[in-house]
């Protein structure tokens, strides 16, 4: 394992700010992972597992060690009648994996597609888009515990998977996400019921469903949604729609009767961050280098490559403005360091 001092950030993450960690190295197996977190405990340094960077900010530099996730492979575990099980290396981009299943004609994340990333971030997140999560496809997830020092397969259950969160992002610093086990349909359940990818497939005369239809449909909306993080720093969606007692939704409902709202519990109410920024006057807003993305409030942008403790002093200022004027405190998305 090479270890690579005072390396620059600004490729690795899609923000693009230029800060730097006093460290890097690339992860390729067990025995790398092994080897780079004695190596940061015998320096009594810290260490981070970055996959592809599409959820990550940093604001200041990493003085650590940055080790970057490359364990790759796509293996079928076992098949049904009905069902197939594969075993997905952390590393494999998760975009490519989707398309290879669809390839495949195997069900259950054709909803996913084109969200960047890699499969190991996917469950740390439990990612989800269009009425449809990461956890409902995954089996098991098999980790490294750095506390016991050894490999252990954690079940679905196990996982405490929840609204764009996990077991793994609560103990980050616990599990170093290996590989995933997924469960896929070999007859799937089509989800289209979210009104854009309907509207989609009606526009494109889709009557008869199909996962590419589907995966085409969500890579238009997105498409249309999202900037290219090729082309513009971003991380998509900042923050989390936040959730509220049903005594603060009724309070708010009857002073702003358009507030995009829908019931979780008979207790409960999620509430479109979107519309929190919008109403806050947060649309289409630039300061410096940074600014809520034209097409979609809810992405923060970064321009120009100025420092990222810009983008998080502007994110401060939305949370702060949509406390304020609703009561709600809205919770990043995007994982800070």
């Amino acid at each position: 394992m090479e270890i690579t001092q005072n390396c620059s950030l600004q490729n690795l993450h899609s923000f693009g700010s230029n800060e730097k960690a006093n460290y890097f190295a690339s992860i390729d197996s067990i025995e790398t992972i092994e080897k780079g977190i004695q190596w940061a405990n015998g320096k009594n340094i810290p260490y981070l597992i970055l996959g592809s960077g599409t959820n990550v900010l940093f604001t200041k530099p990493f003085e650590g060690l940055v080790l970057k996730m490359e364990i790759m492979g796509i293996k079928k575990i076992k098949e049904t009648a009905s069902e197939v099980f594969l075993e997905v290396g952390a590393g494999e981009n998760w975009h490519h994996f989707v398309i290879y299943c669809i390839q495949k004609s195997w069900g259950g994340l054709e909803n996913l597609s084109f969200i960047p990333g890699t499969v190991g971030a996917a469950p740390i997140q439990n990612i989800g888009a269009y009425g449809v999560e990461v956890k409902d496809s995954i089996e098991s997830v098999t980790a490294y515990d750095t506390q016991v020092g050894q490999i252990i397969i954690l079940e679905n259950r196990k996982c405490a998977f929840a609204y764009r969160t996990s077991l793994f992002k609560m103990e980050q610093r616990r599990y170093i996400i290996i590989s995933v086990q997924f469960i896929l349909q070999k007859q799937p359940i089509f989800r289209t019921e979210y009104g854009a990818i309907k509207e989609v497939l009606h526009q494109k005369n889709n009557k008869q469903h199909s996962l590419e239809a589907i995966s085409n449909a969500v890579i238009q909306i997105r498409s249309e949604k999202f900037p290219d993080i090729k082309k513009i720093g971003n991380a998509g969606s900042f923050f989390k729609n936040p959730t509220i007692t049903k005594e603060l939704y009724e309070a708010l409902i009857v002073k702003y009767p358009k507030m995009i709202a829908y019931p979780i519990t008979d207790d409960t109410y999620k509430i479109a961050a979107t519309w929190l920024m919008e109403a806050c006057g947060w649309k289409g807003v630039q300061k410096e280098n940074v600014g809520c993305y034209e097409k979609q409030t809810l992405v923060i942008v970064h321009y120009n490559n100025g420092p990222g403790i810009e983008i998080y002093n502007f994110s401060e200022e939305i949370i702060q403005s949509v406390l304020t004027k609703f009561n709600i405190l809205l919770e990043r998305e995007v994982m800070i360091y």
